[in-house]
């Protein structure tokens, strides 16, 4: 008997002494003047367990049965669904196993059997959120995770773009995180959706060039000095994007949520589906995770207007989105680029080529392009010329002087042949020269 049950058991035995009115003790209890009336017959029939509902400890007719759970439990305990929670089972049991319970239930079933451990929730600390832009394509996050996303298998990094204000986003998974992946990446944004007004990362060395000092350096608090843009820098100032880089990982919360989630249900996901391999691991990506991220997780902007801006006709993605030098023509009309040496073909010399700074684009398909102003030139790859080794100098013999100019000397031939002056003679000669 609950506490509720106890105050309800006081007021009805007041007014079956009548003590209070059959209509005041309705008034306390919030019910009819019938339906104290039924109470008080029942009280005199059952004594206090009249105000015990009479369903109270009877199993549910909805209840589903015990060999359903056992089963769901049995399911639950194999290899591949391992450090699976609540939430993630109970959507694995209905789609794959036609099982339907719901997230609670799953819950006590698995902390019946010992599968889940009930933890009482960590109180966070208070975080002023930052509003969402009003509209899509106003500022895009753009980060990558490092994690053990396959059990077995290569070591993967997940490179993915977050629109601020839907929470809509687009990734795939690499085998390192260069610049060449993070331009693919970058690629793929503007072809699905046009050019962001801004990208917001971290200051990692992709996206800024930061200047190198020693840490005893005098004058550390000297202004830094603007440095060249990263490839990536370059070519977003090409497509007129702004760029804002974050001071810590909180102020980028959305895209490192993002990770979090994926980190637990992608890579559960890619192991119940026995993923090994990058390119299954990126089919699972497009066509179960993020498919599940865009129906469940995303939400819609404050204005329905779209902020990206299309990509005009100007904008040559094989040419921006390329590892891009600067080149010095030579006087005979080549230049050096990664230690080769290449000639513009005499179809394209003009005035002023030789001795100008040419652009060298490094597609990421392995070709090369050169321009010069507004158009490409033609090239060829030629031969360094290996100059000649001139011959080692003759050094003339040196000559001698004395009688033995023309050889060696031979004054020590027969030394050990010679004859000598005999123990008692050399010290006799030696104790009469002392």
């Amino acid at each position: 008997m609950t506490q509720a049950d106890r105050d309800r058991l006081v007021t009805l035995k007041k007014a079956k002494k009548k003590v209070i009115k059959q209509r005041e003790a309705a008034e306390e209890l919030g019910v009819s003047v019938r339906h104290i009336k039924r109470l008080l017959r029942r009280l005199k029939e059952k004594g206090d367990r009249a105000v015990i509902h009479g369903l109270r400890g009877v199993a549910s007719k909805r209840r589903i049965a015990r060999e359903v759970q056992q089963e769901a439990m049995e399911i639950l305990s194999r290899e591949e669904y391992e450090g699976f929670g609540p939430t993630l089972a109970s959507e694995y049991l209905k789609k794959r196993h036609e099982i339907e319970a719901s997230r609670e239930t799953v819950r006590k079933w698995m902390i019946e059997a010992k599968l889940w451990r009930a933890g009482r929730r960590k109180i966070e600390a208070l975080h002023v959120w930052r509003p969402r832009r009003s509209r899509f394509g106003e500022m895009v996050q753009w980060d990558t995770s490092e994690h053990a996303w396959l059990a077995t298998g290569p070591k993967l990094y997940l490179i993915a773009m977050i629109d601020d204000a839907t929470s809509r986003v687009s990734a795939r998974f690499v085998e390192r995180d260069s610049t060449e992946a993070n331009l693919g990446m970058l690629e793929m944004w503007l072809k699905r959706y046009g050019r962001p007004q801004s990208f917001y990362t971290d200051k990692a060395s992709l996206f800024r060039t930061t200047e190198k000092r020693r840490r005893d350096e005098p004058g550390v608090e000297k202004d830094a000095v603007e440095l060249p843009p990263t490839q990536i820098g370059r070519a977003l100032r090409e497509l007129n994007i702004t760029w804002i880089g974050a001071h810590s990982p909180q102020a980028k919360g959305r895209i490192e949520r993002f990770f979090q989630t994926a980190q637990d249900r992608l890579v559960k996901g890619m192991q119940a589906e026995g993923v090994k391999t990058l390119e299954r691991a990126n089919r699972y990506l497009e066509q179960e995770f993020l498919v599940w991220w865009e129906q469940t997780r995303t939400v819609k902007p404050a204005r329905s207007d779209d902020a990206h801006r299309p990509l005009e006709q100007g904008h040559d993605l094989l040419a921006i989105l390329s590892h891009v030098e600067t080149r010095q023509v030579k006087n005979d009309y080549t230049l050096d680029f990664e230690r080769r040496l290449y000639v513009i073909e005499r179809t394209d010399i003009c005035s002023g080529l030789r001795g100008s700074a040419v652009r060298v684009e490094k597609r990421r398909d392995g070709s090369l392009a050169i321009r010069f102003r507004d158009r490409y030139l033609h090239y060829r790859e030629c031969e360094r010329s290996q100059p000649a080794k001139p011959a080692p100098p003759i050094r003339p013999a040196r000559s001698r002087s004395g009688p033995n100019a023309s050889g060696k000397s031979d004054w020590m031939k027969g030394f050990r042949t010679r004859g000598g002056p005999s123990l008692e003679k050399a010290l006799a000669i030696s104790n009469a020269t002392s």
